[in-house]
């Protein structure tokens, strides 16, 4: 569990007074301050930011005004949101968000559902279909031609998913006839982070919402919205595949760089954004790859 916030002079004193017995040497030079209090750390950066990491985050971020957030109970009446493609190089964001109801749990239960990082793919593309088609849900697939588009207009890695995951649950809230009971948001940045760029979102949810890290180990709604999501990332990666002329694969490592250098050898930059988020740093260095064979 990370938490992060951002203290004024005299409530950065007032916490490394409070930890200064728990104080440990740490070589960073960007940091103020490191303590190790139990299993969690706690590191103050020289821009003032504190960083509270481990199974205490909460517990003691909340000493210095964090409010820790009341989980739904139970796994029914909830609506859980993911999203798949934001670690790839290659291929959209996909965001998915899934209501779940109590004849809903009994068939995701039968089914095995679990977060998408801990099942196969062969497990996801056996299970996925049924899902899609009993699961009240809503997919937002953001092809790389149209991300690098809204990304280029002024849109950030974290403001574009924030924007998919609230127009995704404000699209289901509309479709579904019954109002959830709360909103499960896999976090992927902090709840202040989330509230300031939803604000400047049109649309805007009505339904209570809780950002929780690793929401897919607790949560069926958020677990169901992981493999549908991964599994309509993979299918649309599988036909950009086909449509680039090479097997695209998933990740951001040195084998998506080689790829990208032949398709920028091969049809130039124009042709990549069609299949590759143009932002990560995997461009700069296919380009350094197809200059240097150009070279050579």
């Amino acid at each position: 569990m990370n938490v992060v916030l951002t203290l004024d002079e005299k409530s950065l004193k007032s916490l490394m007074t409070r930890f200064q017995k728990n104080q440990l040497p740490t070589k960073n030079p960007y940091l103020h301050f490191f303590a190790k209090i139990g299993k969690t750390s706690v590191s103050v950066y020289t821009s003032g930011k504190v960083v509270f990491q481990g199974v205490d985050a909460e517990r003691l971020a909340g000493e210095f005004g964090y409010a820790m957030q009341e989980l739904p109970v139970g796994q029914e009446n909830i609506i859980g949101t993911d999203e798949v493609g934001n670690g790839s190089y290659f291929g959209g964001l996909i965001v998915v968000a899934s209501f779940i109801d109590a004849e809903r749990l009994t068939l995701l239960e039968k089914l095995g559902v679990a977060d998408s990082k801990t099942l196969s793919d062969n497990k996801i593309c056996q299970i996925a279909p049924s899902l899609i088609e009993n699961v009240e849900h809503i997919s937002l697939v953001v092809e790389p031609h149209k991300y690098n588009e809204v990304i280029e207009s002024g849109y950030n890695a974290v403001s574009i998913k924030v924007a998919l995951h609230n127009q995704a649950i404000f699209l289901l809230e509309r479709k579904l006839k019954i109002k959830p009971e709360n909103v499960v948001i896999d976090a992927f940045t902090s709840r202040k982070n989330y509230e300031r760029y939803v604000q400047k979102e049109k649309n805007q949810v009505t339904s209570s919402i809780t950002l929780l890290t690793k929401a897919e180990h607790q949560f069926l709604a958020v677990a169901c919205s992981s493999v549908i999501a991964r599994y309509l990332f993979l299918e649309d990666l599988k036909r950009l595949s086909s449509e680039s002329g090479f097997h695209l694969p998933s990740g951001a490592g040195a084998l998506s760089d080689k790829i990208a250098a032949k398709i920028l050898k091969r049809s130039g930059i124009e042709s990549l954004s069609n299949f590759a988020k143009l932002h990560f740093a995997n461009t700069q260095k296919a380009l350094q790859l197809s200059k240097k064979e150009s070279e050579d």
